[in-house]
């Protein structure tokens, strides 16, 4: 259930996992946070498979969602990363394996940067694994940095890094 705190706002988020049941706790994390006060779940994408980025560790299993929120995006955030460590996110090393890992992507068509965040995402348009699920539900969403839409931005991947699409719905 959504408050009036403020504005109501719609947003894509990325979700991956490759530690213990990558399923379950992706599924999991997406219900909980459909349960917060000031988020509602609009739409979620396919589940999909993708080679790690950094050190030796297992496949990625990713998806992405879009949620309305009536959260500012710190607020956001920090509650993004609350349900990490709910979830036993340890930031043990940078791009290293972990049971649940939640980005920001877009908060509208909001540009920000700031020491803690950095909207859209830095690195989403050289990333298949959040650009392929995110063009499944969203694919007229315009990335408000570059002004094209996220079909585009997916169709402009030099390589989409080994992501495969699932079988399955979520």
């Amino acid at each position: 259930m959504l408050s009036n705190t403020e504005p109501r706002q719609q947003v894509a988020l990325a979700l991956g996992s490759n530690l213990g049941a990558s399923r379950a706790t992706l599924e999991a994390a997406l219900a909980a946070l459909d349960q917060s006060a000031d988020v509602r779940l609009l739409a979620r994408s396919s589940w999909y498979r993708s080679a790690p980025i950094g050190p030796v560790q297992p496949d990625y299993l990713n998806g992405c969602a879009v949620l309305e929120v009536g959260l500012a995006p710190e607020a956001l955030l920090d509650l993004l990363q609350a349900t990490e460590q709910r979830f036993g996110r340890v930031r043990a090393e940078r791009w290293g394996p972990r049971s649940l890992d939640l980005d920001l992507i877009f908060y509208g068509q909001l540009l920000l940067r700031s020491e803690r965040l950095q909207i859209p995402h830095p690195h989403m348009a050289e990333r298949g694994f959040v650009l392929l699920p995110l063009a499944e539900i969203a694919p007229t969403w315009i990335d408000p940095h570059s002004g094209r839409s996220v079909r585009e931005l997916a169709a402009a991947l030099a390589d989409p890094g080994g992501v495969e699409r699932l079988a399955g719905a979520w």
